[in-house]
């Protein structure tokens, strides 16, 4: 199981990437984003969620707006987290146009962490998603997202880590036709992202990367700062 996870997370960057003349791939964006999660106590249930301004530039031309948030269930003696959650989400038009279009996602998801030695913290990410965007038919998408980080001057994430981060994600469309004779391709998207974080206390850690995104459509780089909180 473990070989074949790798061999997805390094196959997907051999996909070749697509452009397209509506996006200027060349121009950099960027997204700012806050994730949170927290446990009730002694209880194995929680909440997680996060927020996401998403720009084509590095502000002011939206991308998307992204608000997600859901339960966690965490099992007895299982090395796992189980969410059932939902999203809105706002996405722009590339450009000077202002027009946007709305978007409902409800979404499983299961996270498996794993520790490679004392130093390689990783996390498997399994997410369903059943999607309601406007003028098209229900949608539904799977995405496997294998994340790494590699603490450099301590073993842990708590206060005062500086660590590398790591993730790719791949997008796979379940249902091909969308309605009014349109269809999209099997591979939605792939995202890698390589970045550097600081534990700012034991429970709030900063980010700063780069994420490339390509889709069936287009490629295009995406700075990306991120809080990540604990509570």
């Amino acid at each position: 199981m473990k070989k074949l996870l790798f061999l997805i997370f390094f196959a997907v960057l051999l996909i070749p990437n697509q452009t397209s003349a509506q996006v200027n791939d060349d121009k950099m964006g960027a997204w700012y984003m806050y994730f949170w999660n927290t446990t009730f106590t002694e209880s194995r249930f929680g909440f997680q969620g996060d927020v996401q301004y998403r720009n084509w530039n590095v502000i002011g031309d939206l991308e998307q707006l992204l608000l997600r948030g859901g339960v966690t269930y965490s099992p007895e003696n299982a090395n796992i987290k189980f969410t059932l959650g939902y999203a809105h989400i706002t996405t722009g038009t590339y450009g000077d146009s202002k027009s946007t279009f709305p978007e409902s996602r409800i979404y499983q998801e299961a996270l498996l962490p794993q520790m490679l030695s004392d130093r390689f913290h990783l996390i498997h990410r399994f997410r369903y998603e059943q999607r309601w965007v406007e003028s098209q038919d229900l949608r539904s998408r799977f995405r496997y997202a294998l994340f790494l980080n590699i603490p450099l001057n301590q073993p842990n994430l708590n206060r005062n880590s500086i660590y590398l981060a790591f993730y790719n994600e791949l997008f796979i469309n379940g249902e091909r036709n969308i309605g009014g004779g349109r269809s999209v391709e099997l591979f939605d998207r792939n995202r890698f992202y390589t970045g550097l974080g600081y534990g700012l206390t034991d429970s709030l850690r900063l980010q700063v990367g780069f994420m490339e995104q390509t889709s069936d459509a287009f490629s295009k780089g995406q700075l990306q700062l991120s809080l990540h909180h604990t509570f």
